[in-house]
């Protein structure tokens, strides 16, 4: 079994979260006014597909950064502590959503909990898809 190793806590990934969160909301909906015509502060298909694209894909491209995540010095990697890919990231991000909704939240507030507690801060998405958030740096630079 792998060990954990310098694993980010609550409010840090908290941070990142928002930081993410608000550049989904703000420039993707922003580009896509401007783009598509789509009124800001609209519901979209194209913004949910363009935010789901972000949070798989980015990391994957990006070692297992996020913008939000860069910013505040943290990254998900796989248990092992290498990069993380595309399966990780789609368990990561549609099963655990899956599951955060059908419990209607309250596994994520579980997982908050988990991460809050936990000496290892991972949280329910964290074990579904074998993964941690470090912050340990890449070898490579990015």
């Amino acid at each position: 079994m792998y060990e954990v190793s310098d694993p980010a806590g609550f409010w840090v990934r908290l941070g990142a979260g928002i930081l993410d969160g608000l550049l989904v909301l703000v420039v993707i909906s922003f580009i896509l006014s401007l783009l598509l015509g789509i009124p800001l502060g609209s519901e979209s298909w194209v913004l949910y597909l363009l935010e789901a694209a972000y949070y798989v894909v980015v990391p994957v491209v990006w070692a297992g950064y996020t913008i939000g995540k860069k910013a505040l010095g943290i990254r998900i990697v796989r248990m092992d502590g290498s990069d993380v890919n595309i399966g990780n990231m789609l368990l990561r991000t549609f099963v655990a959503g899956l599951i955060y909704g059908i419990t209607f939240g309250i596994a994520l507030i579980v997982s908050a909990t988990m991460v809050a507690a936990r000496e290892d801060k991972r949280s329910l998405h964290d074990f579904i898809a074998g993964t941690y958030v470090t912050y340990n740096a890449p070898e490579e630079n990015y």
